[in-house]
């Protein structure tokens, strides 16, 4: 049986992948009583006994533990910030070329962040195919759930006494300087950041990204788009979403307690409209680090998980 320590699991993506790997009879999970959960000498015998660990972490305790684990086998999953453009880490969406094969051979995955995910799988096949140059000037805006926010926005939202405003879409990071915006831009080889529109809104779960383009900004049409997804999203938990309807409203909510990526093409000759619709708590969070462990484990990467 796989020994799996969750190093963090205090937090909203410790506890659903705690939660998730529970259920699993594969596994072995090893968790720290509170009185030792940052205890460094017991973090290392955690990290030494387990084959994968998961950091749930802040950054700065992300890389204590990656630190601790240095010479030990233990393969690594770090959900937090600390090594997603770390070129000693491997950013972990098996779905982009080459990245499955990378993920594979390493025994240190930075798991991507919520937000990212859905922008980086929009934009990534465009500029390694040559369909939007490294130069582009982007933006992007992006719903996601309240429990994107970890466990004090959840208890903030679900207050009775909250304020009046939590009723309404939030939009936040006023000053372009969201963490996930540099990872945005080195997995994607972007030369200039996007401007990026994160936004707030009274639902738990899910996510919306939205990428808008003018047919100049492009080499090629808006079916070349399309054809694009199709043939580059074959594999994995991204998939082109062929239920998502044009003359219909779009839902961030869509894809709320799934573990897939659904992206979508909208508009027309002369406007366009990328979308990426998943959920904040899965395929952006813990969906997608269980799903590199599995990888990890030569097992099918949807086990365990919800598409």
């Amino acid at each position: 049986m796989t020994k799996v320590f969750i190093d963090g699991s205090a937090g909203t993506t410790g506890l659903r992948i705690v939660d998730r790997l529970s259920q699993r009879e594969d596994l072995e999970l090893v968790l720290l009583p509170e009185e030792l959960r940052k205890d460094p000498a017991a973090r290392a015998d955690a990290l030494s006994s387990s084959e994968v660990a998961f950091l749930c972490l802040p950054d700065d305790a992300a890389k204590e533990s990656a630190q601790l684990a240095q010479g030990m086998p233990v393969k690594i999953i770090d959900t937090s910030t600390a090594h997603r453009t770390d070129p000693q880490w491997v950013y972990g969406m098996p779905e982009l070329a080459g990245y499955r094969e990378r993920i594979l051979k390493s025994s240190r995955i930075a798991n991507p962040g919520c937000h990212a995910s859905g922008f980086i799988a929009l934009v990534a096949p465009l500029v390694q195919q040559g369909l939007l140059k490294k130069d582009a000037y982007l933006s992007c805006f992006s719903l996601t759930g309240y429990s994107g926010g970890g466990k004090k926005m959840i208890a903030q939202y679900e207050d009775e006494n909250r304020p009046a405003l939590y009723g309404a879409p939030r939009q936040y990071a006023l000053g372009q300087s969201h963490k996930h915006l540099k990872e945005m831009g080195v997995v994607c080889g972007l030369e200039n950041a996007p401007v990026f529109c994160p936004i707030v809104a009274d639902f738990y779960s899910g996510m919306e990204v939205t990428v808008p383009l003018f047919a100049k900004d492009i080499t090629g049409t808006f079916e070349d788009i399309c054809q694009l997804y199709k043939t580059y999203y074959t594999g994995g938990l991204i998939h082109f979403d062929v239920t998502a309807d044009p003359d219909s409203m779009l839902s961030a909510a869509a894809y709320s307690g799934k573990d897939d990526m659904g992206v979508s093409v909208f508009g027309n000759e002369d406007r366009i409209i990328l979308t990426a619709r998943f959920d904040n708590l899965g395929k952006g969070a813990s969906g997608a680090a269980i799903q590199n462990m599995n990888l990890l484990l030569g097992l099918p990467e949807d086990t365990g998980l919800t598409v």
